[in-house]
C-alpha cells in the first residue's frame, strides 16, 4: 500500500515531501493534478474527511489575487470545492493519501512519521 501524494510538481513544499519520502525509503504515488486534473467528486471526499477549511489555503496568491466577492463566498463546503477544482492551487499542499483516507494536508513531520510507520 503506498500513499499518494497529490500536488504540484514545482511546488517547494511537494518537492520536501518528495525529497522526505525518498529520504525514508518509503515509495509514493504523485498525483500532479495540474496535469491529471482533480474532481469535485474527490474534493468532496477530503472535504468529508478533514473539512474545506484545512483544504482551502489562503495564503497563496491564488487565493489573493479573487475578487473580494469570491473570498467572501468561500463559506461552505459546496462553493470551496468549486474554487478548489477550477483554482487547483488553492489546494494547501500537500495532500497525502493513504487507501483512500487522507492522511496529511500540509507539511507536518510528526505526521509524516506517523504515516511511515503505517507504509513499512
Amino acid at each position: 500500500m503506498q500513499p499518494i501524494i497529490y500536488g504540484i510538481p514545482n511546488c517547494d513544499t511537494i518537492k520536501k515531501t518528495l525529497d522526505w519520502f525518498r529520504k525514508h525509503n518509503i515509495e509514493v504515488s504523485f498525483h500532479n493534478y495540474k496535469k491529471e486534473g482533480i474532481t469535485k467528486t474527490l474534493l468532496n471526499e477530503w472535504v468529508k474527511q478533514v473539512g474545506w477549511e484545512i483544504l482551502l489555503n489562503k495564503k497563496g496568491t491564488t487565493w489573493k489575487q479573487l475578487s473580494p466577492e469570491e473570498q467572501a463566498a468561500a463559506t461552505n463546503a459546496k462553493t470551496v470545492v468549486n474554487l478548489l477544482a477550477t483554482h487547483t492551487s488553492m489546494i494547501k499542499r500537500p495532500v497525502i493519501t493513504l487507501d483512500g483516507q487522507v492522511c496529511v494536508v500540509g507539511f507536518n513531520e510528526t505526521t509524516l512519521l506517523e504515516l511511515a510507520a503505517k507504509c513499512k
